[in-house]
């Protein structure tokens, strides 16, 4: 495993003449609720070049799933919780939906995995799902993925998420997006340097070498707090699976007297998840 890891019966009674009609009117329900869902996904485009022309025409922006149909979990839970929904048609209003695909053993139409993949490359994807938020012309403007919630609390993002499609709000995107490049090449440095030392389980190593990469790099700052949390969520995992207790007590000692800022409020969301993780597997018999 790597060391850095960052990346969801009723009962009709009474006469049985009566059971018909109510039978009936499920049944119909049900159809017609397959209907508004099947109509809601008949809406996705799989090609961005006729987004664009559609969004244009119609004065929308664009919203662009990057998934794993046939193999991704997040991916699959993504669709389900979400773009499945029937609340979720109402995305149409503002958004023109593309789907850009890379399964694993679904077969895609020729040509389409290699224009995928080209899509890929140019907008930096680096795991999947990646929902990303363009404007009529192709511009990014905006990036997101798999949230909890469902399909009404999702739109609420979305909706403000569009807030950012301004020069502004792509200039403070760009530069993120900046800062997450460097994450990236930060992090792959780190990931060979500890994942030796990992497989040893040996932790102390894993810190002093952690330290040091951190010193000679002369990281500071924001990106340090990302790279140290990353880095020993990523110890915990290897020499200590299992323990919730002890990741949350780490991220406790990270956070305190931190400054708001986009990796603290990324870092107190993943506690919350990983107590939300550890009180269910507590009320299964599971965890340490």
């Amino acid at each position: 495993m790597s060391s850095l890891w960052f990346a969801k019966s009723s009962r009709m009674g009474g006469d049985g003449g009566m059971q018909y009609p109510v039978r009936l009117g499920l049944v119909a329900l049900v159809w017609l609720s397959s209907l508004v869902s099947l109509s809601a996904a008949e809406k996705w485009l799989t090609d961005l070049e006729e987004a664009k022309k559609v969004a244009q025409a119609e004065k929308k922006d664009i919203l662009v799933d990057f998934t794993g149909s046939d193999w991704c979990v997040w991916c699959q839970r993504l669709k389900a919780e979400v773009f499945d929904k029937p609340e979720f048609a109402a995305a149409s209003k503002d958004f023109v939906l593309v789907e850009l695909d890379f399964p694993r053993a679904k077969k895609l139409a020729p040509g389409v995995k290699e224009k995928n993949e080209a899509l890929a490359k140019q907008f930096n994807i680096s795991g999947f799902p990646t929902v990303l938020l363009l404007d009529s012309k192709g511009e990014l403007f905006a990036q997101t993925g798999y949230a909890e919630g469902g399909a009404v609390k999702y739109l609420a993002s979305l909706a403000e998420l569009r807030k950012q499609n301004t020069p502004e709000g792509k200039k403070a995107l760009a530069e993120s997006m900046k800062q997450e490049a460097l994450v990236e090449e930060l992090s792959q440095g780190l990931e060979a340097i500890l994942d030796p030392l990992l497989e040893k389980k040996d932790e102390a190593a894993a810190e002093a070498a952690l330290q040091k990469f951190l010193k000679d790099k002369d990281v500071k700052g924001d990106l340090r707090l990302r790279l140290t949390a990353q880095s020993r969520v990523g110890m915990l995992i290897n020499c200590h699976p299992g323990d919730h207790n002890a990741v949350i007590k780490m991220l406790d000692d990270l956070l305190k007297d931190q400054a708001d800022s986009p990796t603290v409020k990324e870092l107190k969301e993943l506690r919350e998840r990983v107590v939300k993780v550890r009180d269910t597997e507590t009320a299964q018999g599971k965890t340490k």
